[in-house]
């Protein structure tokens, strides 16, 4: 039986290694000794990390040697117009510091490609965000982008890599960019964040079903990747209701034996950055309450290795799509326009 991977992920700072190194002196210590440089910074509400990776870098946490830059707001919501307009800016913002090293001019072509499933919503982003581009591209019209979205494998037979080869050879266009949806390991990170990266792609690597790579190595011109994680795994959210049950419940002994509780009106959900004693519901639940989200994460995925995987998404997922696949749109021609 093959072993299932049930931790897969597609955004490089939810892959192990670097997660493993949260603090400031084992980033300091990847940094030194495997060449993998982590930096996180706001800009508004979007909370952005940049992680660069060099080749020694690459072996050490089996990702490829390039930028990867992730843009992610936790508290967006599907009607959040302010936060969604503070994503498109700041991505148009990144597209162009990305992509100043290819050093781009005016009479250069650019392929976008989008990637997925059209019939699938989860799937669809790619496709639709192709749509949007088209709607932009009659109002206002840019020669520079060539535009199209392959389907899947299953549905034409042939391998993406190979519709965008031929399109490559063609209109010899100077960079292709792949819209693409993705995986993620995090409930908060589910519709709430783009990854952009100019290492190009594995369709449907996070959830295993990877297709030949979509890169320069393999197509000879730069390729950058726009991903959005729209897809979760079930045991996933499992470990992340547990532990907000836990977080809550401990939270909630904590402030009963506090002499100022009675004085308090608190949330019945207790603030992300509370500090909480779990041995408070040791008592209730047992040793497992005490263990790290990680164990309690492994736990699960031990004991749902035997059964059918579920990889879940929003039930607003078709209205998150509309609005990912505008603002992909929109921040692809106001970086166009700055060029």
């Amino acid at each position: 039986m093959t072993e299932v991977n049930w931790s897969r992920t597609d955004l490089i700072d939810e892959s192990e290694q670097v997660v493993q190194h949260k603090t400031k002196q084992q980033k300091r210590t990847l940094n030194e000794t495997a060449g993998v440089i982590t930096e996180e910074w706001d800009e508004q509400r979007v909370k952005v990390t940049r992680v660069t990776v060099n080749d020694d870098g690459a072996q050490q946490i089996q990702k490829k040697a390039g930028t990867y830059t992730t843009l992610s707001i936790p508290t967006l919501t599907v009607d959040d117009k302010e936060g969604l307009q503070q994503l498109e800016k700041v991505l148009a913002k990144h597209l162009k510091s990305l992509h100043e090293p290819v050093q781009l001019k005016k009479e250069d072509r650019i392929l976008i490609v989008g990637l997925g499933n059209k019939t699938i919503t989860p799937d669809a982003i790619g496709p639709f965000a192709i749509d949007a581009m088209q709607q932009n591209f009659e109002e206002e019209r840019n020669e520079q982008f060539v535009m199209y979205a392959p389907g899947v494998t299953g549905q034409s037979g042939l391998e993406t890599k190979e519709f965008v080869e031929a399109l490559v050879n063609k209109i010899k266009p100077a960079l292709v960019i792949v819209i693409d949806a993705l995986a993620t390991r995090s409930s908060d990170r589910l519709c709430r964040t783009i990854q952009l990266t100019d290492t190009g792609i594995h369709p449907g690597s996070g959830v295993g079903n990877t297709r030949t790579e979509v890169s320069k190595e393999t197509l000879g011109v730069p390729v950058t990747a726009i991903g959005i994680p729209t897809v979760v795994e079930a045991t996933v959210l499992l470990a992340d209701a547990i532990d907000t049950v836990f977080r809550t419940i401990a939270a909630k002994i904590q402030e009963k034996n506090s002499p100022s509780s009675k004085l308090s009106v608190t949330p019945w959900q207790p603030s992300p950055t509370a500090k909480i004693d779990y041995e408070l519901i040791k008592p209730i639940f047992g040793e497992w309450s005490t263990w790290t989200k990680t164990d309690r994460v492994q736990l699960l995925e031990e004991t749902f290795s035997q059964r059918e995987r579920l990889i879940v998404t929003p039930k607003e997922c078709d209205i998150w799509l509309m609005h990912y696949a505008t603002l992909v749109s929109n921040s692809l021609f106001k970086w166009i326009k700055g060029l």
